[in-house]
């Protein structure tokens, strides 16, 4: 079986005069540091991390051009980059916690459910009647029925949750390194390929 992620993730931006303000959602009217970021990046972001796994390294690469002249504008970029992540992950772990909430709820519910079908309903019928064993088995299936989509959805659905959270948390948290001239930006290209 071939391994569908990769070990380390780089995710290459240049900052300079024409590129700092494709970053940013051009009709936020916050100073540029406080923006949201523009549809197209977070594009590229997501589509950078998408063969990401769990045990995947993922670093920002920020070329800079010799003339340093936009050096200021890398951590304000990267702040708001960090900042998007975080509020992301916090919207995610919140929607985590209300499916687990809904879920183990509906879980009670069911339960409760079948203990009244089970408890009650048979008292209703005595032992003699021909029409108790054929109750009795419909109960039992209802009782299977109400159970399994809780049960399913508590077992199976909350992979995805947790594999999204770690991945905003790893882009939120990731290393950033600075790369000034385009000989070091080859050199780091030809790393990765090797790597690879």
């Amino acid at each position: 079986m071939i391994k569908s992620s990769t070990r380390k993730i780089s995710i290459y931006l240049n900052v300079d005069e024409n590129s700092i303000r494709d970053y940013f959602n051009p009709h936020d009217p916050a100073r540029l540091e406080r923006r949201q970021l523009g549809q197209e990046f977070q594009n590229y972001l997501n589509d950078s991390v998408a063969c990401a796994g769990r045990h995947t390294v993922i670093d920002y690469k920020v070329f800079c051009s010799e003339s340093g002249s936009m050096r200021f504008m890398v951590e304000p970029l990267m702040r708001t980059i960090r900042r998007h992540f975080q509020i992301k992950k916090m919207l995610k772990e919140v929607e985590f916690h209300k499916f687990k909430k809904k879920n183990y709820i509906l879980l009670c519910i069911s339960i409760l459910v079948v203990m009244f079908c089970q408890g009650i309903l048979p008292n209703l019928f005595g032992q003699d009647h021909r029409i108790h064993s054929m109750f009795s088995n419909a109960i039992d299936v209802f009782s299977w029925v109400v159970l399994w989509k809780p049960i399913e959805r508590l077992i199976f659905y909350w992979n995805p949750f947790l594999k999204e959270i770690l991945m905003l948390d790893k882009l939120q948290n990731a290393k950033l390194k600075i790369v000034e001239s385009e000989e070091e930006l080859v050199n780091h290209h030809l790393e990765h390929y090797d790597a690879a």
